[in-house]
């Protein structure tokens, strides 16, 4: 690999900064800043007894330990990691479990996972295209007619973020400008970070902005389009998203800690804390908020999980369980004008080329929010995968430049061999 991770050129140089900065915004900047999304709480009597696990015989690998430690010198809280590869399993954590105690974040813990829900999402999308439900290429507003939506987006449009919608938790634009939506950042965010959302008002704002370009001309991550999503499950289904997740991902493939909390704004189970630092009347604080109601982020970012469920979906789906091959392909096909840090989006998951000298195609989709971040990485056989999650604390961090050193380092060392890929 290069000094940062491969990103794929767009139609401009500019664009692909600005697609970058977004990423960023969603990814770093939420984790250490606390944009994007809530926070979930753990109840105050949880037992920490399982904290460690020490990793199985002979997967003593120093190497793995010490890249989770560099996120930790870098100035996060804590994190947790599990790798599935032709080794075995190997399962670390470094840091701490919360702040001003020495217990280390448990590696069974669950946390607020954020955009990761968006490839569980897809995947029910997918499967119901698969079952002749849904049109992949049909107009959204065929499902959704009371909407108003533009009828040249499409269903594909929304897993692929080229339907152009306006970003209801807030819109980057070209010239570096920055269109507010629903609180998600700062103190504003922190303020509210129990409010109740429904997935209809935040639709409702977006709609009520401009488009952002013509539908299917260009690349926009919106969680809008997954919220839309949502709005679409549910409709052709008549029921929740949260029982058509649990019918068709989380008991067949027994997801035990994997959950659409709703309104809960507690981590039910063994977890760590997550904290967000902003600036107050030109004073910096930092709040646990550990509790928080991720409604803001309606089927874009609002699950908990862990990396043992992480690792058991993106495996099972790159390894052709979830849905049919022809669907795989599909979202696996990057739109040519998305880029950043993670690559190039399909539907529902970054496809990136860590070249020749590493596993060359590699998928991919990460999360954040307030105070937490979550990352999910596999081969296209779904044989090695690397899912982890990552908490926040006190220290003052450049998420520009912390995260993707310390993530490009991560992801060297686990597909790479720690070579660095063309």
């Amino acid at each position: 690999m290069s000094e940062s991770l491969p990103t794929v050129k767009n139609s401009t140089a500019r664009t692909r900064r600005v697609s970058q900065r977004v990423v960023l915004t969603a990814l770093a900047a939420a984790l250490l800043a606390g944009a994007a999304t809530p926070a979930v709480a753990a109840p105050s009597g949880t037992a920490d007894s399982s904290a460690v696990p020490k990793a199985a015989a002979g997967q003593d690998r120093p190497e793995l330990q010490k890249a989770i430690q560099d996120f930790v010198d870098a100035g996060f809280a804590g994190m947790q990691m599990r790798v599935n590869d032709e080794r075995g399993e190997w399962v670390g954590s470094a840091g701490v479990r919360k702040l001003g105690a020495s217990a280390k974040p448990p590696t069974n813990g669950r946390f607020w996972s954020g955009s990761t829900t968006k490839a569980f999402v897809a995947t029910v999308v997918l499967q119901l295209v698969a079952e002749g439900e849904i049109g992949l290429d049909a107009p959204v507003a065929g499902y959704l007619p009371k909407l108003g939506l533009d009828r040249r987006i499409t269903v594909r449009m929304l897993l692929q973020h080229t339907s152009g919608v306006f970003n209801y938790s807030g819109e980057f634009y070209l010239d570096g400008t920055f269109v507010p939506g629903i609180p998600s950042v700062g103190k504003e965010w922190v303020d509210n970070r129990f409010h109740a959302y429904r997935p209809q008002e935040l639709v409702r704002l977006a709609l009520s902005k401009p488009a952002k370009f013509e539908p299917g001309t260009n690349w926009s991550y919106a969680n809008t389009n997954y919220t839309l999503a949502q709005l679409l499950i549910e409709k052709v289904t008549g029921r929740s998203l949260a029982e058509e997740m649990k019918r068709r991902i989380l008991r067949p493939l027994k997801l035990r800690d994997t959950e659409l909390p709703g309104n809960r704004t507690n981590i039910r189970g063994p977890h760590a804390h997550g904290y967000y630092r902003y600036e107050d009347a030109g004073q910096w604080k930092v709040v646990d908020v550990t509790r928080q109601n991720t409604s803001l982020l309606p089927a874009a970012g609002d699950m908990i999980s862990t990396t043992q469920d992480l690792h058991t979906f993106f495996s099972a789906l790159n390894g052709g369980r979830l849905i049919p091959a022809r669907l795989l392909a599909e979202m696996r096909k990057p739109h040519p004008k998305s880029g950043g840090l993670f690559g190039r989006y399909g539907l529902g998951v970054y496809v990136q080329d860590t070249g020749p000298d590493c596993v060359g195609t590699l998928l991919n989709h990460n999360g954040s929010v307030g105070g937490y971040g979550s990352l999910m990485y596999s081969t296209p056989d779904g044989k090695k995968t690397l899912t982890a999650s990552i908490t926040s604390g006190d220290a003052a961090i450049d998420p520009a430049q912390a995260f993707p050193k310390a993530l490009n380092k991560l992801v060297k060392d686990v597909f790479c061999g720690g070579k660095a890929a063309s």
